[in-house]
């Protein structure tokens, strides 16, 4: 299941409104320009959350564009962050990286802590999910960040995925679902479907790391029944093909090679053959 936790994990987080105190005054024109890079910053998460990484990169770009033309620093700062997890999603971790770091450095310049841990946050994440620095280090980190994060439900809600990570590489399993929970009652709560089909999802990969397999299985079944409601054809063959690694572990056979074709199929309707193929050969 480590593909979709791979590709999906990073650019999953929904963008969050920080008032910016030094933001200029606000004319028709600006404004606009603003609501413009916000709809191009949710169209750049959606194509992503999709699968459709060069299409969302190419949106991404377009929304720094329209931030840095009216040098508004928060959104200069979402798009940063955006673009370094979709490059990251892409396998260009060195830029990825970058940008991360770029957008802790303007972050803490224009005083918004918020989204300097926020990058720190993305940072240490991919950190994690590419094998660089040690787990332990890591959760230490982010311990640190958490009081910059705390009061903001959708920023906390990424710091509990991170360290729910954290605590997954440790092999800490029941540290590692309970942090991952609380994401989820916070993307539940504030109805988010997508973020909670993918919580889920990550909620079976502990589950199946620690050897608890049918609570594996349950939680993918969840998940794909939210996928289904939002009509996320990635997020479903994901599942699906996540079902039938489980599946396999078990010894069950018949119904993992039915579980890879579902997969397969939906791959193939969303246009992803390449992924569809690799299904199909194995």
């Amino acid at each position: 299941m480590s593909n979709k936790q791979c590709s999906i994990l990073i650019v999953l987080f929904s963008l969050f409104i920080v008032n910016c105190s030094s933001a200029p005054p606000v004319t028709l024109e600006t404004s606009a320009t603003r609501n413009m890079a916000l709809g191009e910053l949710n169209r750049a998460n959606q194509a992503a959350n999709r699968g459709r990484f060069e299409e969302a990169l190419y949106i991404v770009q377009e929304a720094q564009r329209l931030a840095i033309s009216v040098d508004d620093p928060s959104l200069r700062l979402r798009s940063s962050i955006s673009l370094g997890d979709i490059l990251f999603s892409l396998g260009h971790e060195d830029l990825a990286f970058s940008q991360w770091e770029g957008a802790a450095a303007e972050a803490d310049a224009s005083s918004e802590p918020v989204f300097a841990a926020l990058a720190q946050i993305h940072t240490i994440r991919a950190s994690l999910l590419s094998g660089r620095g040690t787990a332990a280090s890591h959760k230490a980190n982010l311990d640190l960040l958490f009081p910059s994060v705390r009061s903001d439900n959708s920023a906390s809600a990424v710091w509990y995925i991170a360290l729910g990570i954290a605590e997954k590489e440790l092999e800490n399993w029941s540290e590692a679902e309970t942090a991952v929970r609380r994401a989820l009652d916070i993307y539940e709560r504030a109805l988010r479907l997508e973020d909670a089909a993918y919580t889920w999802f990550l909620v079976a990969s502990i589950r199946s790391l620690a050897g608890n397999y049918d609570e594996a299985l349950d939680a993918l079944r969840r998940s794909i029944n939210i996928d289904r409601r939002v009509e996320n054809g990635f997020g479903l063959a994901s599942s699906w093909q996540a079902m039938g690694d489980v599946y396999q572990k078990v010894g069950r056979a018949e119904e993992s090679d039915t579980a890879w074709r579902r997969a397969a199929q939906i791959y193939r309707a969303i246009g992803l053959n390449e992924r569809a193929e690799k299904l199909e050969n194995r």
